[in-house]
């Protein structure tokens, strides 16, 4: 058995952060946050820096996280990835059992890929986006009335919809004149109502994503846009792009003005930077916009894979988390961007990180008796200081904290109210709550005290810009794979979502018989087991009234 598939416990390296964690690093300690551990303490790459000074950390604790990481052959892992090496399986069990490359579509940049055949149908799909964003820019692709399109909306969901449109939303600034992007993504239909509502058909496209392209969700709300083309007198043929696995019932030039393609290599909570992305960002940026994304991924694939944890921030950082999960016992982590442009990114790391470290099962198929994945969640700054921060800093669980942050605002516009610009007071914020959680305050009235010795980092950047997104996004991809690659569990797999859409799809024939009222006999208890039947009766019982 390879040595990397064995349990992470039987390490030195996690025996001696057991007995660090008996006596971790004291934030309150008098003289600990001097000028000379704040600059110590910082890790730089592709354009990021990473002040860990407010981490529970000293060198010693470092050191054995080095020895853990090279112990558990992290960053050689990485490596195995991005060559293709089967990463998505359980010995011994039946699975997905899939190479793990979504690192391949930004490799376009090496003259060395390091997966070439991956790499190269990357580039085949982004040939096929450069054409399709030249033939909007030149007018050769335009509605019936020699209108060019000025909306995009986007159906998907889950990785088909949650990246991209954090993305979309990010970079926002950036867009090309006239151009909008919108999101369907839930299969309530008042998600899609407020979102056609928006648009005029005439000039809307629609990209529809699906890599097996029989996702319910998508494929019901697929159908509410086509009703909508056609109540406008709008061909749907004309009108809709497909994103999907080659030779999926979507894969179909009858049905789709044009189909750009995903591999099963490529999860979807990964998929951002392949065509799922692509489209949606190609669109409303530009083609060149997009391939700045990904050069921002690819500077930061290659940050991640330095030896040195301090040199290599999406290491240090799962590292980080992995101290604070199963050795200081923290099961949550807060990420709080001080930039609004970030505001759905917290979401999209929620469903990056819980599917895919949301696991109890090692990678042998055995149940492991640790933590795995931490609960995600977070909201920006500085809204959230006026809303959760309480229990930040006095709550009875204590939340470590990734802020993050950029130096210049993304219009450049600013006022100076009170001697300082809104951007330095937002910097401030990060500094001053940083601070505060590391430090507390003492305090005669208990209402008043604060205990500090709360962690946190803060990762900080010039300006968000499409390169930097990309850097950031890869940044968390790589934290995500790391932590699965000590735990020695799969992060690749997502068995966990399947269990409610099989329930749910027995009820919903429970709905379609009740629906069509046909003569036959409706199902009985030997057909679907008796809690289904009377679930759906509570549900749907408007209908049978």
């Amino acid at each position: 058995m390879e040595t990397y598939l064995q349990d992470w416990r039987t390490t030195p390296a996690y025996r001696r952060l057991l007995e660090l964690a008996s006596r971790p690093c004291d934030l309150t300690a008098p003289g600990l946050l001097t000028p000379e551990r704040l600059q110590r303490y910082r890790a730089s790459g592709a354009g990021f820096d990473l002040l860990y000074a407010f981490a529970r950390l000293d060198d010693q604790t470092l050191a054995a996280l080095q020895e853990l990481a090279d112990q558990r052959r992290a960053v050689e892992q990485f490596d195995m990835m991005r060559r293709g090496v089967v990463m998505n399986r359980i010995v011994g069990y039946e699975c997905e059992n899939r190479a793990v490359l979504h690192t391949a579509c930004r490799d376009i940049f090496s003259a060395t890929p390091k997966h070439p055949q991956a790499t190269e149908l990357a580039k085949q799909q982004l040939a096929r986006l450069h054409e399709f964003t030249q033939d909007l820019a030149s007018g050769a692709l335009l509605n019936e009335a020699g209108e060019p399109f000025t909306d995009l909306v986007c159906i998907g969901i889950g990785g088909s919809d949650l990246g991209p449109r954090a993305l979309a939303l990010a970079l926002q600034p950036f867009a090309l004149p006239g151009r909008r992007v919108h999101f369907i993504a839930n299969v309530d239909p008042d998600d899609a109502a407020a979102v056609l509502r928006k648009v005029e058909p005439a000039r809307t496209l629609a990209c529809v994503v699906s890599k097996s392209g029989t996702t319910l969700e998508t494929r019901t709300n697929e159908e509410l846009v086509r009703r909508f083309f056609l109540q406008a007198g709008c061909d749907p043929r004309r009108r809709i792009l497909a994103v999907t696995g080659k030779g999926s019932p979507m894969d179909d030039p009858e049905r789709y003005l044009r189909s750009f393609f995903m591999f099963d290599f490529i999860g979807g909570r990964y998929s951002a930077t392949s065509m799922v992305g692509g489209v949606p960002l190609a669109f409303l940026l530009g083609y060149d916009a997009f391939v700045e994304i990904l050069r921002g991924a690819h500077e930061m694939d290659e940050v991640a894979a330095r030896p040195q944890i301090t040199d290599n921030l999406p290491l240090l950082l799962a590292l980080i988390g992995i101290w604070n999960r199963n050795f200081l016992g923290m099961e949550t982590v807060a990420v709080l961007p001080y930039s609004q442009a970030l505001h759905r990114f917290p979401a999209h790391l929620q469903q990056c990180d819980m599917e895919s470290n949301g696991k109890s099962i090692d990678r042998l198929g055995q149940t492991v008796s640790f933590q795995t994945g931490p609960i995600v969640w977070g909201e920006p700054g500085t809204n959230g200081q006026h809303a959760f921060y309480q229990l930040l800093h006095q709550g009875t669980t204590v939340v470590p904290a990734e802020f993050i942050a950029f130096r210049q605002s993304q219009y450049g516009e600013d006022t100076e109210v009170d001697g300082t610009t809104s951007q330095e007071k937002l910097l401030a914020n990060i500094l001053a709550q940083a601070l505060a959680l590391a430090t507390g305050r003492p305090h005669d009235n208990p209402n008043k005290r604060f205990a500090g010795n709360r962690p946190s980092c803060i990762l900080i950047a010039d300006r968000l810009t499409p390169r930097a997104m990309g850097a950031l996004l890869a940044l968390y991809e790589a934290k995500i794979a790391f932590q699965g690659f000590v735990w020695n569990i799969n992060s690749f797999d997502q068995e966990g979502v399947q269990l409610g859409k099989a329930l749910a799809n027995r009820l919903l024939d429970i709905f379609a018989q009740q629906r069509r009222q046909e003569a036959e006999a409706p199902p009985t208890a030997d057909d679907l087991p008796r809690h289904l039947l009377d679930a759906a009766g509570l549900l749907n019982r408007s209908r049978s009234r």
